[in-house]
């Protein structure tokens, strides 16, 4: 659906890792320092990462539902088996611990805090716990309204269940939305099937979109909206 010509959403709805978390950044750090912790100087942390990030897709997708700290875990032994190293307990702290501790990107309170001051409503949608989260949102000056997970869905992205309980949970429909994310693989198939308005930040990461789908619009930071939102007269 383009955005020219749609009513003003309600809501905004965002994705919170890697758009308005620093989540690229926080677990190549966390992932060095696990492979430091082992002696692995001769290991690309990057081919750890694209390891873990394959097995806690396929986790998170698999039943029952089990919390991120869980899927996380496993994925991360699955990933240190598969190169050939000895897991620990302390390897998943090390990571999950360091989520909490992702700061936000530096345009993104100050964005957040128009948006809210233009009145709308922001409610984060995220594959994560709670507990795992909270630390995050405290970041972001007291600017989010509603914070929804997988754990309260118990369903992950890239289904369109952590949605579809996303919009009852706010008692909206579709079309009182706007989606604002910066991850293809997980949200973009929701926005496809279900059909919100939906607006892609693409970071430069080198994430490709779905063959199948295009967002109705693509900006590269988070301080791009509002004047988006402006040009639509939404502001």
């Amino acid at each position: 659906m383009p955005l020219f010509n749609t009513p003003r959403p309600q809501w905004l709805t965002f994705d919170c890792y890697g758009t308005l978390i620093q989540w690229d950044e926080g677990l190549l750090a966390a992932v060095e320092r696990i492979l430091r912790s082992k002696g692995s100087v001769d290991i690309d942390p990057a081919r750890l990462i694209s390891v873990y990030d394959s097995h806690e897709h396929a986790l998170e997708q698999t039943p029952p539902h089990r919390s991120f700290r869980t899927v996380a875990g496993e994925s991360l032994r699955l990933a240190l088996d598969e190169l050939g190293l000895r897991s620990s307990p302390d390897d998943i702290s090390v990571l999950t611990d360091g989520i909490g501790a992702m700061p936000p990107f530096p345009e993104v309170v100050e964005s957040l805090r128009r948006l809210k001051t233009a009145g709308f409503n922001l409610c984060i949608v995220s594959n994560t716990d709670d507990d795992i989260i909270a630390s995050n949102v405290a970041q972001l000056d007291g600017l989010i309204d509603r914070v929804i997970t997988a754990q309260q869905a118990g369903v992950y992205k890239p289904a369109r269940g952590l949605f579809d309980h996303a919009h009852a949970q706010l008692g909206v429909s579709k079309d009182d939305v706007v989606h604002i994310c910066a991850s293809p693989h997980l949200d973009h198939a929701a926005a496809r099937d279900v059909g919100f308005r939906c607006v892609w930040i693409d970071r430069g990461t080198g994430r490709q979109l779905l063959p199948d789908y295009t967002p109705d619009a693509t900006l590269s930071k988070l301080d791009q909206v509002a004047p988006l939102f402006n040009e639509l007269g939404w502001l």
